[in-house]
């Protein structure tokens, strides 16, 4: 896919890697180091929020379980509706009343269910989704960082795979994973989408991000609103268009700023035009 060569003119300073899967499985298009590994930062939240539900699904807790602070369950934290601040262990609202994006919930989340289950949350998330799949040089560092983000590395070519997961699920019955990604949490809450300011409503499924009407955003003006996934302060983005049958992943080495803003719609609005061919 010669739309993919648009990441040699980002602005970074090394690498940058690109990917795109076809909902069959299929690898559409590749650019870039693909084996190279890099810090996913919030991109981690999609590996653990499917790391979590998979957790539902064989039973160490259920979505409507308790979590966090008082009122609030699994469902809450995973939809960024808790209540708990960005990066504090501090209540801000209600449960369920606003949309409050929170580094602070996803720890409480795997706290939640590494007391559950029994074992560290980076070892079920690794046993339960990263070896099924068959990313091996995935994994989620909990000892000193954070499930939230500051812990994931990947490389291109494993997520890739789990965009492939997305797609045609595997590990997960498909209708969880319609309802993480396709069914809005907690419908009409607004909050802020961090590095584009307030939105309403700032849509959310299961720790994954709904597109829907957002404007301006970090995925293309040609993606639909069924669009989801999620992009990472690190320069780190994977997003699904089920419209569109494609997924598409991108890393780079420079943090996420006005440049990412910039460069990363017009890249994903020229990977979907050639698509369409």
């Amino acid at each position: 896919m010669q739309s993919l060569r648009m990441i040699e003119d980002w602005p970074v300073p090394n690498a940058a890697t690109a990917v795109v899967r076809g909902a069959d499985g299929a690898v559409l298009g590749e650019h870039g180091a693909q084996e190279r590994l890099f810090p996913l930062a919030s991109v981690t939240k999609l590996l653990t929020s499917y790391a979590v539900l998979v957790a539902v699904e064989e039973g160490v807790f259920e979505l409507d379980d308790p979590a966090g602070p008082e009122g609030s369950t699994v469902r809450h934290l995973l939809a960024h509706t808790s209540g708990l601040a960005f990066d504090e262990h501090r209540t801000m609202a209600e449960p369920g009343t606003r949309r409050l994006y929170s580094n602070a919930g996803f720890d409480v989340l795997a706290d939640t269910l590494t007391k559950a289950a029994g074992i560290n949350f980076a070892q079920y998330a690794a046993e339960a989704v990263f070896e099924p799949l068959g990313m091996r040089e995935t994994l989620i560092n909990t000892a000193h960082r954070s499930p939230a983000g500051a812990g994931g590395l990947s490389t291109a070519a494993d997520l890739a795979r789990f965009a492939a997961e997305l797609q045609a699920p595997t590990l997960l019955d498909p209708s969880t994973v319609r309802a993480a990604t396709r069914e809005v949490a907690y419908p009409g809450l607004s909050g802020v989408l961090p590095g584009f300011g307030h939105r309403r409503p700032n849509d959310w499924g299961l720790g994954f991000e709904i597109r829907g009407e957002k404007s301006p955003h970090w995925t293309g003006t040609a993606n639909s609103p069924g669009t989801f996934g999620h992009f990472g302060q690190s320069g780190t983005f994977l997003w699904v268009d089920p419209v569109a049958g494609v997924a598409c992943v991108a890393l780079t080495d420079r943090d996420f700023g006005p440049w990412a803003a910039e460069v990363w719609p017009l890249f994903n609005d020229a990977v979907l035009a050639e698509l369409r061919g």
